[in-house]
Order: C-alpha cells, then sequence, then structure tokens
C-alpha cells in the first residue's frame, strides 16, 4: 500500500460567524469609549450578573469594540455587507448592525437640517454635541450616515424612500425618515430661521411626507422624481388669485358655514381679518413656482399666518374648522369653475392644512 493511500480525506470548515452583544453595540453607536462603555455596564451590573470581573469584561468589551471598527467601513455600504467574505454575519444579526448604525437622533438632524453637508460643518458638531447632548463621536456618525444617503440617492429618479431601501436596506419607517433629510435638502426649504427653532425635525418630517405626497409628479407619470415638484401643478395655482377679487362671497360662505362651530368673538375677528388671512394663503399659492418663495414656505407660514391666528388666540380646533371649510368654500365658488384649477387648489390646500396645523399645535405648545 503506498504512503498516498494511507492518508485519509480530511474536509475541514472554520466558521467566523461573528457575535453581536446589542447592548455593547449601542454603545459603540452612541459614540462612548470603550472605558466608558465598560464603566456604564459596569453600573449596570452586567459584571455581577455574569459572575465576571471586570478585567474581564474590560477584555470583552475591547473585543466588541475591534469587531464594530472593522465592520464600520462595510456597514458605510450595506449591500456589500452580505457579499463580504471576511466576516460570517447571520441575516438577522445582519440587519440589526444596518438599522442601528443608521438611526439617529432627532435633535441632532433638527441642527443639521438647512445646512451644507461639508466637512466644514462637521468640524463645527462640537457645538451640536453641546447642544443636543449626543457624544461628539455619535454626532459625526450621524453626520456622514446623512451625508452618504444623500449623494447617493438625490439624482435618483422615483421614490427617494424606495431608493434609500434599495441601497440601504433600511426599515420603511427610518427610510422615510432619511427621505425627509433629503427631500429638504434638495429642495432647499428654509428651516434655520430664528422664528423656525421652535420646529422640531419631527414637525418638518411631518410637513415634508405631505409635499412630497401631493406635490411632487405621480408615480404614473413617467417624469416621476420625489426630489422634484409638480411644475405644471405650479404654475396652474396662479389662477387661484381670483379668489382675492372675490373675498367678499368667499367670507360670507365661510363665516356662516362657522357660525355654529366657532365662538362669536373668533367669529367676529375672523369677519373683520378675513382678507388678511385669504391674501396670505392665495398669495403663497400664487407664488409657488417661484423657486426662492417656496423655499421660504414654512417661514412664511409662521409669518403670515401663524403669528396672527395666535395674536387672535385662536384654538388647534378653530384653525381646524376655518381651514376646511375656507378650502371646501373655494371650491364651491364659480370663480375656480375649471377643472385643472379646482384640482390645484385642493392640492395645494391639503399640504398646508396638514402643515399650518401640524407648525401651529407646535407653536401653540411653546408658549
Amino acid at each position: 500500500m503506498s504512503k498516498e493511500s494511507t492518508c485519509p480525506d480530511v474536509d475541514v470548515f472554520i466558521s467566523n460567524y461573528i457575535l453581536v452583544d446589542p447592548d455593547v453595540f449601542q454603545l459603540w453607536v452612541d459614540g462612548y469609549s470603550s472605558s466608558d462603555a465598560v464603566n456604564v455596564l459596569n453600573q449596570r451590573g452586567v459584571a455581577a450578573q455574569m459572575e465576571a470581573t471586570l478585567d474581564l469584561l474590560t477584555s470583552d468589551v475591547l473585543d466588541h469594540f475591534r469587531t464594530y471598527s472593522l465592520l464600520e467601513r462595510l456597514l458605510h455600504n450595506p449591500t456589500k455587507l452580505s457579499e463580504q467574505l471576511a466576516f460570517q454575519i447571520d441575516p438577522q444579526t445582519r440587519q440589526f448592525l444596518i438599522e442601528k448604525y443608521y438611526e439617529f437622533d432627532d435633535a441632532v438632524i433638527r441642527e443639521l437640517l438647512g445646512k451644507k453637508l461639508s466637512s466644514r460643518h462637521r468640524k463645527d458638531l462640537d457645538e451640536v454635541a453641546d447642544k443636543t447632548e449626543v457624544l461628539l463621536k455619535s454626532c459625526r456618525r450621524q453626520f456622514d450616515n446623512i451625508k452618504r444617503v444623500f449623494k447617493a440617492v438625490e439624482e435618483m429618479s422615483g421614490s427617494i424612500v424606495q431608493n434609500i431601501r434599495t441601497h440601504f436596506l433600511l426599515p420603511e419607517e427610518l427610510a422615510r425618515r432619511y427621505g425627509a433629510v433629503v427631500f429638504l435638502g434638495c429642495m432647499r426649504f428654509e428651516t434655520g430661521k430664528r422664528k423656525l427653532q421652535y420646529l422640531t425635525f419631527s414637525d418638518f418630517h411631518h410637513c415634508a411626507q405631505s409635499i412630497m405626497v401631493q406635490w411632487t409628479y405621480g408615480e404614473s407619470n413617467p417624469d416621476y422624481n420625489e426630489t422634484e415638484l409638480d411644475r405644471e401643478f405650479l404654475l396652474e395655482l396662479r389662477d387661484v388669485r381670483i379668489l382675492i377679487d372675490k373675498d367678499k362671497e368667499h367670507k360670507h360662505l365661510v363665516c356662516a358655514r362657522l357660525r355654529p362651530q366657532l365662538l362669536e368673538r373668533t367669529l367676529a375677528e375672523l369677519d373683520t381679518n378675513f382678507r388678511s388671512y385669504s391674501r396670505a394663503l392665495v398669495s403663497l399659492a400664487c407664488n409657488m413656482h417661484r423657486t426662492r418663495e417656496l423655499r421660504l414656505l414654512f417661514i412664511e407660514l409662521v409669518e403670515r399666518c401663524l403669528e396672527p391666528w395666535r395674536l387672535a388666540n385662536w384654538s388647534l380646533a378653530d384653525l381646524r374648522n376655518f381651514l376646511a371649510t375656507y378650502t371646501q368654500c373655494a371650491l364651491e365658488m364659480d370663480v375656480l369653475r375649471e377643472a385643472e384649477v379646482k384640482k390645484a387648489w385642493e392640492r395645494y390646500m391639503n399640504v398646508i392644512t396638514v402643515c399650518a396645523l401640524r407648525m401651529y399645535h407646535t407653536y401653540l405648545a411653546s408658549f
């Protein structure tokens, strides 16, 4: 028997599935150093629960942190995370890593809205960290993630949210939050003025979702792109200017219908100032086709509408009733008899109502 024939065939398989500790990974994502993470875990009683020494806990955390640092470059491109061979990661763990790494703090993103995602602003994140009480390393991660997502999808056609989900494998809700950031950035809406500081990221997210659904091209349109507004719709809005000329008729219809719903003093105030309120809403519509006016949408809503309603002591319910009635009465007037103009007016007021009610709710709460 030859020497070769006596050697058995051996198949060797080496598995290096990584173990991810959710608590340790969260601390790493939150920007803690390994030593600070050890202190946090020790204060939570983790060492005692594991019957481990502090040295053993420190060694374990360091090992996890090294692994996560090596994984980070792969997390920058989630679609390749499943293709790489350096780490064996089961699908459930892989999705967990992606979701946690791309999560963001609303307070941090609110500070970044309206700012260019440049290296200069990245250097100024110390101020954001101080203001939001979020660790600087976490602020940098969130800044880089927002910039990465923005650059990847800003010029893609179709649904922003779907593009984000496809390229970054994020869950629906998180993709929608990123989508709002991308949309607001692409449209360059003014969000940083002092009078807008009371608005949270959640408020802007709420408004952006409504605008994306109502004012962009429909998905059936070959020009569909959620980073662009429907230009034909914006131009059609110029025709609603006729409502200013018919404001007496409009006021009569609105006040008559609201009489059972409003307090007498509120109804009297509306009767006195109807023209002013109507001109503000109609002027906004007529000027939406101008890029600069569109970018100032939120500040215009605050200065021309929300502040006067607040001074008049309108409740949120008063505003809700007014906007619904104001919109419907205009649709019933002969001056908006053309179908396209009616459709444009309704499309416009649907979004204005959503934005105004959300912004006014937060505005009242800020006092």
